[in-house]
């Protein structure tokens, strides 16, 4: 099949909401020692090489360059940037649905250029969300890594015609070049995907499990810094987008080697596998909707989710109403009295 085995896109949004996996529960799996909710998002040292079997239907980041060193005395304008997720395939349509991707956009006022700054997936949102199981291999295998991308220019119709290009704030060059540095120690530790947001009820005050990783979260994060740093963003409502799972307390299940390995408990391990069987690339609209029919199974009936999060399996005990996407504000921020800088 060639490079394109391993490359995928996520199901279509609106099938989304029914999509929770399925799993063989096993009497006796250890529940979670661990009780700090959310999991801390893991970081590492450095960033590994991709694996050649990972491969993207568009390729990450075709135009990106270095992240400029700016003049002290530069004035750099930045901008809000957001548009519905595959703008550039489908247009305007997971717009309705309130499905977006973020970025951010600077413009130097001594050369008059502009900038993209964005963070998405090496090799798309399937592959970050589901995994490959490769014949021979026992372990579900993850094509699952995300980083920045930085190029120049401002798409303005891509950005304007369906989404958003506003003015949030200006920094000085000097504020500029110490983002630079925070974005190359982020981009550098902060290497995994992460899809999902589990919490305990679509309550508010609910108890979050897992927060997600993923574009908004490093524009969020960028925004942090530039305040900490002394940026004054405008008062403008800002909207992000979330696909929340549902769950009862998450049970701790293992790593890798603890499930997969030659002392690992064989039984989980087929369960995970089988869990993840139905997201597989489809060949044939009749596999499609019979894996379907499968997940809709084990989510509603079954109330069974395996979420791999930070190298690790959870068993999430679904309950309803199982999955929503939310678009909701989360406000620009104010800056820290001390800066934790890098």
């Amino acid at each position: 099949m060639g490079a394109a085995r391993c490359s995928r896109l996520l199901l279509p949004p609106l099938l989304l909401l029914l999509l929770a996996p399925w799993g063989l529960h096993v009497s006796g799996e250890p529940r979670s020692a661990r009780r700090r909710w959310p999991v801390p998002y893991r970081r590492f040292d450095f960033r590994p090489k991709t694996d050649p079997y990972c491969q993207a239907r568009y390729t990450f980041c075709p135009t990106g360059s270095a992240i400029p060193l700016m003049k002290e005395e530069d004035v750099i304008e930045v901008y809000r940037l957001q548009a519905p997720v595959w703008e550039f395939k489908y247009g305007d349509l997971l717009g309705h649905l309130k499905i977006m991707h973020d970025a951010v956009g600077f413009r130097s006022s001594l050369t008059g250029k502009n900038y993209t700054m964005e963070w998405y997936e090496l090799f798309q949102l399937g592959n970050c969300t589901f995994p490959h199981l490769r014949p021979g291999m026992d372990a579900p295998f993850w094509c699952n890594q995300g980083a920045a991308c930085f190029y120049e220019g401002i798409d303005d119709a891509h950005w304007k015609a369906n989404g958003t290009l506003v003015l949030v704030t200006t920094i000085s060059g000097t504020m500029f070049n110490e983002m630079a540095q925070w974005v190359k120690y982020d981009n550098e530790t902060g290497i995994y995907y992460e899809t999902w947001t589990v919490q305990a009820s679509p309550d508010k005050k609910s108890t979050v499990w897992f927060d997600s990783y993923e574009c908004s979260k490093f524009i969020l994060r960028t925004y942090q810094k530039l305040a900490d740093l002394g940026a004054v963003f405008k008062k403008i409502q800002t909207n992000y987008t979330s696909i929340i799972l549902f769950s009862g307390e998450p049970i701790y299940l293992g790593n890798e080697t603890s499930i997969f390995g030659p002392q690992g408990n064989k039984t989980l391990a087929a369960a995970i596998r089988d869990f993840y069987n139905p997201f597989k690339p489809h060949q044939s609209v009749r596999e499609f909707f019979v894996d379907l029919f499968r997940i809709i199974d084990r989510v509603i009936l079954n109330h069974q989710f395996y979420l791999f999060y930070n190298l690790e399996y959870w068993f999430l005990p679904m309950k309803s109403p199982y999955l929503k996407i939310i678009y909701e504000e989360v406000p620009l921020p104010v800056g820290s009295k001390a800066s934790s800088g890098i």
